[in-house]
């Protein structure tokens, strides 16, 4: 495996600003419906398009520059909308917009508000409907009071004609339409932009929306980040399941990224789209022998992510806990076998601890990184938890495997976190990596022929650690150690050293700064990962710090985080780009751990969180196609705490409340 696979050549000096995906002041808002996909570009500062529309073709990944509606030489100028009211012409003035989420006609929208002299112009993006690539932009023009002026809109894209003539307009208010359509001309898509006659949303489009998990609580900074997540995460991926693994950056697909997103979509409700990208994961994703994708390839034994198997057993299996539906699994038996074998192989077993061992480490560094041949805590971590899964699975199905698999799960367990000299534990918390000689594997020695810019931290003098790694939460986010133990606790302890660790602002880097092999800065998704373990542990103030952090970084008005914060030498590195993955954590995060709903075959587990400050949640979630309507309060005493369906009392333990399957959509009231 060659660094140079890591290398991209778009260059963000060449060309208009708006080629660049990171500008001072910008917020994108991605709306789409699997057949368009498009990012509202909200630009503060002027250094690129104040008000720009981004049009994607979702069967072609690429940089921003890509874009149908971006030009090499003037960016999405020409996608700006002006007003003429009177004999005055305006445009978008970079210090006075207001951009916000909102919905139309129940569809989540961008609204943009600025002002045309006396007039206010509100700019309104959505997607009408769930069967056609068409986007639609609401433009509303508001007079002052007796304003009696003739309103003009010019677009320079629109092809019917560049101005619409909206007279002069009655009560004051005026609206139109422009409507975007991807066609292809020539096997080669192409925007095409008119002024129409919209009907309204779609009835389909309406009951989607509506149907997905709403989550409210009494603090506006929560109640944000997940409302972002539920806009936008359903939109990154096409309705085939394809999804880049970072919009405008990568172009690329892995499992991993895939699976997580999956698992999050069945926990907002849309089962549909889950089961298409799973589905899609196994029959193209996952090869006969049970090895898997990523970077749109397959690899070496020793450069395999053994960890993608176990994520995605753990995202079928959540997908049939949430859906009840086993057709999934059952007609891809072969590949679920075959995931859950894989990392079984003599090739990847250590013999004297039985744990699973290569060069690849979960971040994907490789050899030329300095990675020696070894144990990662996240291949044996995933590779348990997706054992337990197919186990679980192969059950519900009768197969015989299930027993196999429950006490391979059981040793990799065992010895993960107890063998005598392999364990991945020192001075009392989980570390990243040992030697197959036994040894911790702290630092890394990088090739000297590595090739990566010298700005880059993995190149600089002086040691370069692997640890701490916010990958060691994982396993605390799931449960699979005691988050009230001393392992624990000491575990996150260690992981605070990454708040922070060279800038300022907040956010937890992935790891080490000093091995970095792109640039420092925080990354919101490797964030939420200790967010979803602190929540576990009851530390709702470093809970509550990751989602303000979120809410009010840069992109955190639009909730569109790039994969990391921070200066990135481009080229020879791509571009920073907006990562699903992201919102996908949020999503986990708030249902599973947050409002704790955890189906299974026989019932549902609610073990809500109420963090601190928070009088209550209230929730909507859909479970097995059965509506579940959940408040949460807080009960006066630890003897008042438990659930309440109805008439019916249901006890706290703790693991929670334990309802029954639903039969029918239910309201449920839980003090905890």
């Amino acid at each position: 495996m060659d660094v140079k696979e890591h290398f991209y050549s778009d260059d963000p000096h060449v060309g208009h600003a708006d080629v660049r995906t990171r500008l001072a002041g910008v917020d994108y808002f991605f709306i789409g419906n699997g057949h368009l996909q498009a990012a509202v570009q909200v630009c503060t500062s002027g250094e690129g398009t104040p008000l720009g529309l981004l049009v994607l073709d979702p069967d072609t990944f690429g940089p921003k520059r890509a874009a149908l509606t971006c030009d090499l030489n003037t960016g999405l100028e020409s996608t700006v909308v002006k007003v003429r009211v009177g004999d005055e012409l305006f445009g978008p003035d970079p210090a006075d917009l207001n951009a916000q989420w909102d919905t139309i006609d129940g569809v989540p929208a961008a609204l943009v508000a600025w002002q045309a002299g006396a007039a206010t112009v509100v700019e309104g993006f959505y997607c009408p409907d769930h069967k056609t690539s068409r986007l639609c932009r609401r433009i509303d023009v508001h007079l002052p009071a007796g304003g009696t002026d003739e309103v003009t809109l010019l677009a320079d894209q629109a092809e019917s004609y560049r101005e619409r003539t909206l007279g002069r307009p009655r009560d004051g208010a005026a609206t139109a339409h422009l409507v975007y359509e991807i066609v292809r001309r020539d096997d080669a898509a192409a925007v095409r932009t008119r002024w129409q006659h919209v009907g309204g949303v779609s009835p389909r489009t309406i009951r989607y929306w509506s149907g997905l998990t709403l989550v409210r609580t009494d603090d506006p900074d929560l109640d944000h980040v997940f409302g972002v997540a539920r806009s936008q995460l359903p939109v990154s991926v096409d309705f085939r399941g394809r999804m880049d693994g970072s919009i405008w950056q990568y172009n690329l697909e892995w499992v991993r990224d895939q699976a997580h997103v999956a698992e999050a979509l069945v926990m907002l409700g849309d089962r549909g789209l889950a089961r298409t990208m799973l589905a899609r994961l196994l029959d193209e994703f996952v090869s006969a022998v049970g090895d898997t994708v990523d970077s749109g390839r397959r690899r070496p034994a020793a450069e395999v992510e053994l960890d993608q198997n176990g994520i995605l057993l753990n995202a079928l299996s959540t997908y049939v806990d949430w859906t009840g539906d086993l057709g999934i699994v059952a007609d891809h038996w072969d590949k679920v076998s075959a995931l859950a074998e894989f990392p079984l192989r003599d090739e990847f077993r250590h013999q004297p601890s039985g744990l699973l061992h290569n060069r690849r480490e979960y971040w994907e560094r490789h050899a030329i990184h300095g990675i020696t041949d070894g144990m990662e805590l996240m291949h044996q971590f995933w590779v348990t938890v997706g054992l337990r899964a197919a186990a679980s699975m192969a059950r519900l199905v009768k197969r015989s495997e299930a027993q196999h698999w429950e006490l391979e799960a059981g040793r990799l367990e065992q010895s993960m976190l107890e063998h005598e000299r392999y364990r991945l534990v020192e001075d009392g918390h989980l570390i990243k990596r040992r030697t197959v000689h036994g040894e911790w594997q702290r630092t890394v020695d990088i090739d000297p022929e590595i090739g990566l810019p010298k700005e880059i931290p993995l190149t600089a003098d002086g040691e370069h650690f692997l640890d701490p790694d916010t990958s060691c939460a994982l396993p605390i986010a799931h449960g699979l150690i005691d988050p009230r133990g001393d392992l624990a606790g000491n575990t996150l302890e260690y992981l605070e050293q990454l708040w922070n660790q060279s800038w300022e602002g907040g956010g937890y880097s992935r790891y080490h700064v000093t091995s970095e092999a792109d640039s420092p800065g925080p990354w919101p998704f490797a964030s939420l990962f200790v967010a979803r373990a602190y929540a576990e542990t009851g530390d709702d103030a470093r809970v509550l710090r990751v989602l303000r952090w979120l809410a009010n970084k840069p992109g955190g008005r639009a909730g569109t985080w790039f994969e990391f914060d921070g200066w990135k030498p481009s080229p020879p590195c791509p571009q920073s780009g907006v990562t699903p993955w992201t919102w996908a954590e949020v999503v986990i995060l708030y249902v599973h751990h947050l409002l704790g709903v955890r189906p299974d075959s026989h019932g549902i587990t609610i073990r809500p969180l109420l963090l601190e400050g928070l009088d209550f949640i209230q929730a909507s979630v859909t479970v097995r196609r059965r509506r579940l309507e959940l408040t949460v309060l807080r009960a006066p005493g630890a003897a008042d705490r438990g659930g309440r369906v109805g008439s019916k009392q249901y006890p706290w333990t703790e693991n929670g409340v334990r309802l029954p399957l639903l039969e029918s959509d239910v309201a449920v009231e839980i003090q905890c």
